[in-house]
């Protein structure tokens, strides 16, 4: 195990040094601290006591703060350059800093955060964006950005930051990191600029699953409870396989660490878009919303929509009137809510907190007090450092679906490193019920070396396996997603089409059937793009035709529409639903 660890850190030694020639690709000059710091200070903790007490309990950590945190006499910054200029210097010390200083971990400096510890990809456009030491070319992720890099470049053993929305998890997952959001309202909030008080934690980063679990012995302040084993470990299969990256890999690492620790028996597989849509049922009330012309159908999406919307009307209660006063240069993506803000109702509000009663006994019932879930933490890999996609609220939806599993239902979450793909990192995340976050710590720290070794011996077994062609694979891939299509698992379908593009770019028929999956789930500018790329590449493509223009009449595109399917009639002459399609449309529009 002490060779593995020096042998990894080795590595990372070399791909920060690497770092150095990738930004001459990047045309980014890389600060000496990753840009991770916004200002250096040292707290000292008290001397140990004498002999024969126990010395304290974080003795020879040092570790860093996110801006949001108070110091007494210093002003809490909160990522924006006009709050600092219109605030006084914090009269006290944030009580979490406080009671880790008197554990004795030293503090070295405050961290960046997103503006108003808002954003989620973690781009800071005031003091620029920190550098992600695991892949430089990608976003670190936010709003705990700064404190993420400070420990995935080793400056500090851990740090501090807020998650109301996927704050320290997201970030985590873009670096590479272990991050830890507790239970809702079991770690102190007092000192801490608040961004939305019923979804607000204080979270952590570290590399060592052991020091996540001692800094957690600190700030939960549980009494001592023997270590007890999980019994059931759920792991929900449709969210690995939406993934667009390999989440089989991932998921399959987990089930063999399980295995291996606990036994098989104790193993359960879920669908848990399916288990939402049953147990969640107030989630309805938002299936009818649109982003960008696209339903946001799955059960995840329409949570992490639910969420953003409770987090968007609280960070209003609290900052509009400051923002209303001082005027200050924000970031596009708050001034976008503010503005979004006031289209929020009652209704909508008291929907939410519907979503979060029936999340909390969602995940009771199938956690109970000895079950873990197992998730992705984010849906997608880091965006690339400068990606438009990222303003978008799309984006911001989907990269914390997830994560909305434990926000609205209260719960705590882990994310776990679990190594490379395509230079970026990936992650797993174990999840238990409201309350459940020593015996979460504990499991982790049980499971993380295996889970290590799995994730290794995925990754060889994945790149032995690409001995086959990747024509081959994509057929495979494809076949997978026709089998999925047939049993109406839109969703599944969709991933597995999209590997099979990812493979093999230049089939039509992987862009079409994919459009197809689309249609089905209501995701109709997709299916556009989709059938547009298909016919592209195959002009003969009479489904592709058939596809678009659906896609174009429901998104009201109707003379566009009749142009498709009259031509797919040329092409098939005797296609009854072209003719009837372009019949129905020509009664309406001529």
């Amino acid at each position: 195990m002490a060779s593995q660890s020096a042998n990894l850190w080795v590595l990372l030694g070399l791909g920060l040094a690497g770092i150095l020639i990738m930004t001459r690709k990047l045309k980014k000059a890389v600060k000496a601290d990753f840009g991770a710091f916004v200002e250096r200070l040292q707290l000292l903790p008290p001397p140990q006591p004498p002999p024969p007490k126990a010395p304290h309990p974080l003795t020879g950590l040092s570790f860093a703060i996110s801006d949001v945190f108070d110091i007494n006499g210093f002003v809490t910054g909160f990522g924006n350059p006009d709050w600092s200029r219109t605030h006084e210097p914090a009269s006290q010390t944030s009580t979490v800093v406080s009671a880790l200083v008197e554990g004795g971990a030293t503090c070295t400096g405050r961290t960046v955060v997103a503006d108003m510890a808002f954003g989620i990809s973690g781009e800071q456009r005031h003091f620029d964006t920190p550098t992600n030491p695991a892949a430089p070319a990608r976003m670190p992720g936010g709003s705990s950005s700064g404190a993420a890099v400070a420990v995935a470049a080793n400056f500090v053993d851990f740090s501090l930051g807020t998650d109301a929305v996927g704050g320290v998890r997201v970030p985590a997952a873009y670096c590479g990191v272990l991050g830890f959001r507790p239970s809702h309202g079991t770690v102190v909030h007092t000192g801490i600029i608040p961004v939305s008080a019923s979804l607000d934690t204080v979270g952590w980063f570290a590399r060592d699953p052991s020091i996540l679990r001692r800094v957690g012995h600190v700030l939960l302040q549980v009494p001592f409870a023997a270590q007890r084993n999980p019994r059931t470990i759920v792991i929900a299969d449709d969210c690995f396989q939406s993934l667009n990256f390999p989440g089989d890999r991932v998921s399959q690492a987990v089930t063999k660490a399980v295995e291996n620790l606990f036994g098989r028996q104790i193993l359960r597989h879920e669908n848990l878009e399916a288990y939402l849509d049953s147990k969640v049922p107030s989630l309805k009330l938002f299936a009818g919303k649109k982003s960008n012309g696209e339903r946001k159908s799955s059960s995840t999406n329409l949570l992490s929509y639910a969420m953003h919307i409770l987090r968007r009307h609280e960070f209003k209660q609290n900052h509009l009137e400051w923002i209303n006063a001082a005027k200050p240069n924000l970031d596009p993506a708050i001034s976008a809510s503010m503005q979004g803000a006031v289209e929020i109702t009652d209704t909508n509000i008291d929907s939410c907190h519907a979503i979060r009663n029936e999340m909390r006994s969602a995940l009771n019932d199938l956690l109970k007090d000895d079950g873990i879930l197992v998730i992705p933490t984010v849906a997608e890999l880091p965006p690339k450092i400068g990606a438009k996609e990222i303003q978008s609220e799309d984006y911001q939806i989907r990269s914390c679906s997830f994560s909305s599993v434990a926000s609205m239902s209260g719960g705590c979450q882990v994310c776990v490193p679990m190594g490379f793909h395509d230079k970026c990192p990936i992650s797993v995340s174990f999840v238990a019920r409201q309350g459940g976050d020593r015996f979460l710590l504990d499991t982790i720290q049980t499971m993380y070396a295996s889970l290590q070794e799995q994730a290794e011996l995925a990754t060889k077994s994945s790149a032995s396996g690409n001995a086959l062609s990747k024509e081959t694979s994509a057929e495979m891939a494809k076949e997978k997603g026709n089998q999925a299509f047939k049993e109406k698992q839109w969703q599944k379908a969709i991933g597995f089409y999209t590997e099979a593009i990812k493979l093999n770019g230049n089939s039509a028929t992987y862009f079409s059937n994919r459009a197809a999956a689309h249609l089905e789930m209501g995701n109709f500018l997709q299916a556009e793009a989709d059938s547009s790329k298909a016919i592209g590449l195959d002009k003969k493509n009479v489904k592709a035709y058939l596809r678009r223009g659906t896609a174009r009449e429901m998104l009201g595109y109707y003379k566009e529409a009749i142009e498709d399917f009259r031509y797919a009639l040329v092409l098939e002459p005797t296609n009854k639903r072209a003719s009837q399609s372009a019949d129905r449309l020509k009664k309406w529009f001529p």
